[in-house]
């Protein structure tokens, strides 16, 4: 145990989480995600159980979003949607970032073909288990000043 680390945080996410440096990508993808697939290597850490915000809430309790980047949060659009679209697990997502002081223009809604091909720069893929269809989401790691 650690104190003040969320709990949903493993040992192994937390490693890979503090090995990543200011600028790499981690994806949180839900539960249907073809995330072995999409890995290419790397590193992929499942949380079954947990909704896209939970884990996303957890990752961004110990990692800073880049403010060096104009859109350092990403989640993938619902194909043939309306401009502006978003779930209920998406809105969620954006709000989390709202709340860090970022502005909704900062998360950029991502065509799901364009999202994989994001993903391929994406150093981490954390697996929730949301149930949602396009429950996924890409952040950018800012600088930690100590």
């Amino acid at each position: 145990m650690l104190k003040g680390i969320d709990p949903l945080l493993t040992p192994e996410l937390l490693m890979h989480l503090c090995a990543m440096g200011h600028g790499e990508w981690v994806a949180v993808v839900d539960a249907n995600f073809t995330a072995d697939f999409l890995s290419h290597g790397k590193p992929v850490v499942r949380l079954p159980g947990h909704s896209l915000v939970r884990v996303s809430k957890a990752v961004l309790s110990v990692i800073p979003l880049a403010v060096d980047v104009a859109q350092p949060a990403a989640f993938m659009r619902v194909c043939n949607s309306a401009e502006g679209h978003r779930t209920a697990a998406q809105q969620a997502v954006v709000d989390l970032v709202l709340a860090q002081g970022f502005k909704a223009e900062q998360v950029e809604p991502v065509e799901r073909y364009a999202f994989y091909e994001k993903i391929k720069g994406a150093s981490l893929i954390v697996q929730s288990g949301e149930g949602t269809a396009y429950g996924n989401a890409l952040f950018c790691k800012g600088v930690i000043l100590l």
